[in-house]
């Protein structure tokens, strides 16, 4: 009889202790492990099978074509309420050498990717969620896993890669639509005389290559991890789970994912 057998009380603690523990950081250690499986075996072409290509096409054709008409308003509401303030009043208060500075750092490099990426989220993410959701639920993905197709391969590889480049195709599509109507503004209130190529080099010219940098992990890393969130949070159900409760859970893991994400790379580049 061990140490622990001797006294019940410490053993129930440390039983209780350790199942809370695995309960809260089972998802993180998933979500670590299969986002690097993802990216190793990514890199080997004998992981892209033609169903594989064909699913990663598919979710990227959703992802864009989904997104982009939410990316566009958004994008058009954001270049009429803050670059058209920003400009406005930095010219008023005689500080319209910092607009560039600005924009590119509140505009492009914050607002933007948490914006793709609560964009993403909801219009392609969820879709994700729903569908590996209710496969796994009505018992077909334990029928395809009997069949010999590897969820992993045929679902999270590609899924999540398309998210990717999604997440970052929107990122481009929103900064240029934000700074192109926010021109478009001031020119027609008069507030700016400058032309477009002068105004968008004001603010390229402002931004320095960590920013660059920021910019492009923002976009990559918020579409990568809102796929793996929500590829992962489909398939990890139970029976007992139903739409009610997995697409809220699914949700909140996607934010928190984006905004962690945003605000590491924020402190560190």
């Amino acid at each position: 009889m061990s140490f622990l057998d001797k006294i019940p009380f410490v053993r129930n603690f440390l039983q209780r202790l350790g199942a809370v523990s695995r309960s809260q950081m089972r998802f993180t250690l998933m979500l670590i492990g299969v986002s690097w499986g993802v990216m190793r075996e990514a890199a080997f072409p004998t992981s892209w099978r033609r169903t594989v290509r064909i699913e990663f096409w598919s979710t990227l054709k959703q992802a864009i074509g989904g997104g982009l008409l939410s990316v566009l308003v958004t994008a058009g509401l954001t270049g009429f309420g803050i670059v058209a303030q920003a400009v406005y009043w930095l010219g008023f208060a005689g500080m319209a050498q910092l607009t560039g500075s600005i924009l590119s750092t509140v505009l492009v490099r914050e607002i933007a990717p948490i914006l793709v990426g609560v964009i993403l989220l909801g219009r392609s993410g969820m879709l994700i969620l729903t569908e590996l959701g209710m496969l796994s639920t009505g018992g077909q993905m334990r029928v395809l896993m009997g069949m010999g197709i590897d969820p992993f391969f045929a679902f999270i590889l590609p899924r999540s890669l398309a998210m990717t480049v999604g997440g970052f195709t929107l990122g481009v599509i929103f900064s240029s639509a934000a700074l192109l109507v926010g021109y478009v503004v001031c020119r027609a209130e008069g507030v700016i005389t400058m032309s477009l190529w002068s105004f968008l080099d004001q603010v390229t010219s402002s931004m320095h290559l960590i920013d660059y940098i920021s910019i492009f992990a923002k976009f990559v890393f918020s579409g990568f991890a809102v796929g793996i969130c929500c590829c992962l949070s489909g398939i990890d159900t139970t029976t007992d789970d139903d739409l009610a409760s997995l697409m809220p859970r699914g949700f909140a893991r996607g934010m928190l994912s984006i905004m962690i994400i945003n605000v590491v790379l924020s402190v560190w580049l």
